[in-house]
């Protein structure tokens, strides 16, 4: 069998990356793609940028290279560390050609006993220093599914009337991006009846709110400040019927890992009592059994408190120390 082997930190993933890889496919009858770890380059898991590779390329075998060596140069040190660790790795599997973009092509090639295939760059822009000092304005060089990765999902949750929108969009003027608006308060206005939905009628709200929020996170700018999740929608569900369909239970489920930011938005600012709402000791309930949910799911969450000004600045805080995974 022809191996042909690539190596990289792939942070991120790009079309550069993806050219050696193809070139590598069309001519050799496996694949070995070796990733690097690279913390000091990048903070999402060399395990989110694996996955990447593998949804990508399924044929691709991926070993992660956890103890590999961090420094990086071309003395004859650094270059027989990367040699002696690579050996190891591949446990004497034989290699027919080794491919990439870089000089260290030769050394490694060498030390491989094996082809340097060297492929040529294409594009300028496919560079991981060049992706990386602006994701947004070169996400044309990146595969939807990593640009999707380098966005991070912030919710908010609350009763109604506890400035979920007012806060996801003032946010989203701030940090130039986008918001989620509540997709259920939406369709509830189109297809309530008596103030009241069916509980698969809940399950379309989960599923739609789902789709919208998918196709903002391509979208925006390095974050998307979301209104309410399926959790929310569950929530609804216990309260209008003390029961929802196993379908919205496992979109709530799913839920509690989806994002990377979960902030409660504090009833502590005047009710507003509007005809859709039903009032504010239901709030108060309504905002308790939304807390007492969250903390029965161990899902980790900030509440907010104060003015719209005070509770911008709070999650703001919080954001600036964000690390994606």
């Amino acid at each position: 069998m022809r191996i042909g082997l690539t190596l990289g930190k792939y942070s991120p993933f790009h079309r550069g990356h993806q050219s050696v890889i193809d070139t590598a496919l069309a001519e050799m009858d496996h694949v070995i793609v070796i990733i690097y770890p690279s913390p000091e380059t990048t903070n999402i898991a060399v395990e989110t940028r694996a996955q990447w590779i593998r949804d990508c390329y399924p044929s691709v075998e991926v070993l992660i290279a956890y103890d590999g060596p961090r420094e990086v140069g071309y003395s004859d040190e650094l270059k027989r560390k990367h040699e002696t660790y690579l050996r190891q790795l591949l446990a004497g599997r034989a290699i027919r050609a080794f491919y990439c973009a870089e000089p260290y092509g030769e050394h490694v090639s060498a030390a491989l006993n094996c082809i340097d295939r060297r492929v040529e760059r294409i594009n300028p822009d496919w560079a991981g220093t060049v992706v990386r000092s602006d994701p947004y304005r070169f996400r044309h060089c990146v595969e939807p599914l990593v640009y999707r990765g380098h966005i991070r999902n912030i919710v908010f949750l609350g009763a109604p009337s506890t400035g979920k929108s007012t806060l996801s969009e003032a946010l989203a003027k701030k940090f130039n991006t986008l918001w989620m608006p509540e997709y259920g308060r939406e369709y509830w206005e189109k297809h309530q009846h008596e103030r009241r939905l069916t509980p698969s009628q809940l399950v379309e709200i989960a599923e739609g709110h789902l789709i919208r929020e998918e196709a903002l996170l391509s979208e925006c700018r390095q974050f998307l400040f979301t209104d309410t999740n399926a959790i929310t929608t569950y929530m609804f569900g216990m309260d209008y019927h003390n029961a929802v369909e196993p379908k919205l239970a496992e979109y709530a489920k799913q839920a509690e890992q989806r994002y990377d930011a979960v902030f409660v938005c504090g009833d502590d600012i005047p009710y507003d009592n509007t005809w859709d709402r039903s009032g504010d000791q239901h709030r108060k309930a309504f905002q308790q059994a939304i807390i007492d949910d969250l903390n029965y799911r161990q899902v980790p969450f900030t509440l907010l408190t104060g003015s719209l000004e005070a509770r911008i600045e709070q999650v703001s805080q919080q954001l600036a120390s964000l690390v994606r995974y």
